[in-house]
């Protein structure tokens, strides 16, 4: 029989039915045991009446379950408004333990205050039973599922690139390298050279949605050496202000169906609105930045730091865009080309024709017009001392390709944002960092 969801038990009442589940507690009363059962989409009491002769053998087996065991209840849906729990409850006819908890769990998941983080982690498949911290995973997959749509709609289709590759160089970052065969091979950063050579084959609309692999000993609660990363490349532009609009559009209308499906789970479970930002997003070049940190709260820092933003200005970019603008995003421009990877495009006094993409004070995205010019990206590969390292990736470019741009979301740090959750490491189902690679 197909398995029936909480979620969907309302379509059954009266009907005699199969459910299955964890065992989430036990009432054992005088005349009565209640039972509830708990899957990912909610939860249903079981009502068992200890009088009925036919239920002896089911109320001796309850007695001697241990909670989180998973059971399968045959019996009949009946709608109970009395019933607080959803107002309906399962009479069971029979009821069989499918998998029996061994153990004592080794916390108490459904309140883990004071519960050591990385204890919750050796445990994460416990640690996840946790309504809150399963509901984190529903509303990251309903982000991306409609950021997917976006794109969809957009005529864009998703790609799926290597991620072991077999030159180390794309930006300043470490990358992980591994024995392949009888030679060196290395864990992609991004799918970066793989998206532009999607360009270059006339593929003008492209996204993947996949891992990232970043070997950079960080120890912060934004930093993670392996990710998920939502890459978009499309052709045709003509500045990177198309991208802009593009990743802006996309995320307004993704908001937009979370809140409309999700927000009040949002507000119950993690305390906050989820705002839908208007449109146009907010934009300031880097030197308007600065400058306005300065006059509005004094934030002095050395011209040798004004060539990208320093975490304190980055933190402080939230109070701006919500001051300046009553926004949570902010787009960041002008960088200097010299802070960025060589095939970003340049205009003529060597500014960085792309951004960055702050959203409540943290960078989610850098994004760019990319050089397409066979002549100007070998040149900036040579400056960087890059060119002997991606002659492949080069070649791209030699036969015509059109003009085109892109950005990257990490989508753990934008699910961190999006609930005001303090740490990565509860965004991503099992999280990779300099001291965790296990479970």
């Amino acid at each position: 029989m197909k398995k029936i969801d909480a979620k969907d038990l309302h379509q059954y009442y009266g009907k005699q039915i199969e459910f299955s589940g964890f065992v989430d507690n036990i009432r054992d009363l005088q005349w009565v045991q209640f039972v509830i059962l708990r899957d990912s989409t909610g939860k249903v009491q079981v009502t068992i009446e200890k009088s009925e002769e036919k239920n002896k053998e089911m109320v001796e087996l309850i007695s001697n379950l241990p909670l989180e065991s998973t059971v399968k209840v045959s019996g009949v849906l009946m709608e109970a408004p009395k019933v607080k729990l959803n107002g309906m409850e399962l009479i069971p006819e029979s009821i069989e333990v499918t998998s029996k908890s061994l153990d004592e769990l080794p916390f108490t998941y459904k309140n883990l205050e004071g519960v050591n983080l990385d204890t919750r982690l050796d445990y994460r498949f416990i640690d996840l039973r946790n309504d809150k911290n399963l509901a984190i995973f529903q509303i990251q997959n309903k982000l991306v599922q409609y950021m997917r749509e976006y794109l969809y709609q957009k005529d864009f289709i998703e790609i799926h690139t290597p991620k072991l590759i077999g030159a180390a160089s794309e930006s300043g970052s470490e990358v992980f390298e591994v024995k392949y065969f009888d030679r060196k091979a290395y864990l992609a950063q991004s799918p970066q050279f793989y998206k532009q050579m999607a360009m270059a084959s006339g593929m003008s609309k492209i996204f993947e949605v996949a891992p990232a692999f970043r070997a950079e000993n960080s120890n912060t609660n934004r930093h993670a050496t392996e990710y998920t990363s939502f890459d978009v490349e499309f052709s045709y532009i003509d500045s990177f202000q198309d991208v802009m609009e593009l990743e802006s559009e996309m995320i307004h209308q993704s908001f937009s169906k979370v809140k409309e499906e999700m927000g009040d789970q949002i507000k119950d479970l993690f305390g906050s609105d989820l705002i839908i930002p208007t449109l146009p997003f907010p934009v300031m070049s880097l030197e308007e930045v600065y400058r306005e940190l300065e006059e509005r709260y004094s934030y002095h820092v050395e011209e040798s730091e004004k060539n990208d933003l320093t975490t304190e200005a980055e933190k402080l970019c939230y109070k701006l865009s919500k001051d300046k603008f009553h926004h949570e995003f902010l787009f960041v421009t002008n960088y200097p080309a010299e802070k960025r990877a060589f095939y970003h495009m340049r205009d003529e006094k060597g500014i960085l024709q792309g951004y960055d993409l702050l959203f409540r004070g943290v960078e989610i995205t850098t994004g760019a017009q990319r050089e397409h010019r066979y002549e100007e990206i070998l040149k900036n590969a040579k400056e960087k001392g890059l060119s002997k390292d991606v002659e492949f990736y080069l070649e791209f470019f030699k036969y015509g390709c059109p003009p085109h741009g892109g950005f990257g979301i990490g989508i753990d740090r934008f699910t961190m944002l999006l609930l005001g959750l303090p740490n990565i490491k509860e965004t991503q189902f099992l999280f990779r960092g300099p001291n965790r690679i296990e479970p």
